[in-house]
């Protein structure tokens, strides 16, 4: 059981821009597409974050990977943090709702334009391990995105 849902109330970052969930492109693809969900500008170089308004839920031992769509890496833009890892437990966070935030990164010196219902990046979910002697840090997540508290 996984899927995406929209963000809703306070954590809601784009007034209620009308968004497309992450879809694949075919039948055959890994990655889910996510979508822009407004215009925006990536200066030259800079560094820029924009929330997505979705949330992903899956299984406990379950993760979903957000990578910078090809398409767009080659052309010098890509994911900040370069893989996010979205944790199960991020999908209820009281800090940020769930929403998934995609801090773009323009390696070029020119802008780098974006508009609203461009694909940005693809998620792709999948299982993982533990270790037998896993004693976690934290029974429950404090911290908001790009960061798990004890």
């Amino acid at each position: 059981m996984r899927g995406f849902k929209m963000v809703e109330g306070e954590y809601e970052k784009n007034n209620g821009t009308i968004l497309n969930l992450p879809r694949r492109g075919t039948p055959n693809s890994a990655g889910y597409d996510f979508y822009m969900p407004i215009d925006a500008t990536i200066p030259a170089g800079a560094r820029v974050l924009v929330w997505s308004d979705v949330r992903a839920y899956m299984l406990p031992d379950e993760v979903l990977n957000v990578y910078p769509r090809s398409s767009l890496g080659v052309k010098g833009l890509i994911l900040s943090n370069t893989i996010g890892v979205i944790d199960s437990d991020y999908y209820s966070n009281r800090n940020t709702g769930g929403n998934i935030g995609l801090t773009l990164w323009n390696t070029t010196d020119k802008p780098f334009e974006l508009r609203k219902g461009d694909r940005v990046c693809q998620g792709i979910f999948g299982k993982y391990l533990i270790a037998d002697n896993d004693i976690p840090i934290s029974q429950e997540r404090i911290g908001g995105m790009g960061s798990t508290k004890a």
